[in-house]
């Protein structure tokens, strides 16, 4: 089973947090994160897979916070995550992370695209399993 996959970003007044596999996790672990995230007085937003609690907190107190709760997540900050994952630079998608790109435009990519970017595409596909 995935673990949860934090993406934390600090806001002015709040912070917020993208799950991107949200659907990889089972119903429980959901409940779990729903929550952590009702008893801060937070709210969950499905359509985004993200939610947001109203208080300023930065990445290293986010870290504490989920330690000492003991959930069975990984953590990232929005800003580190952004550098160790490259934008494609062109096309219908482009700014996007490739690891945020349909599986049918990867392997579109794979069979038409002979540019720079190859060996990321090729890496991509492979994490995926396509």
């Amino acid at each position: 089973m995935a673990k949860a996959l934090f993406v934390f970003s600090s806001k002015r007044d709040s912070f917020e947090v993208h799950v991107p596999n949200l659907e990889s996790l089972s119903v429980k672990e959901i409940q779990v994160i729903e929550d952590f995230v009702q008893n801060r007085k937070g709210v969950f937003d499905f359509s985004t897979y993200s939610f947001r609690i109203p208080k300023r907190m930065e990445y290293s107190e986010f870290l504490k916070l989920v330690d000492a709760l003991s959930l069975d997540v990984c953590c990232s900050n929005k800003h580190l995550l952004k550098e160790a994952h490259p934008r494609i630079g062109f096309g219908h998608y482009k700014g996007m992370h490739y690891s945020e790109l349909p599986d049918s435009y990867l392997l579109w990519l794979q069979k038409n695209y002979s540019g720079e970017d190859k060996e990321i595409i090729l890496v991509e596909i492979k994490n995926r399993r396509l």
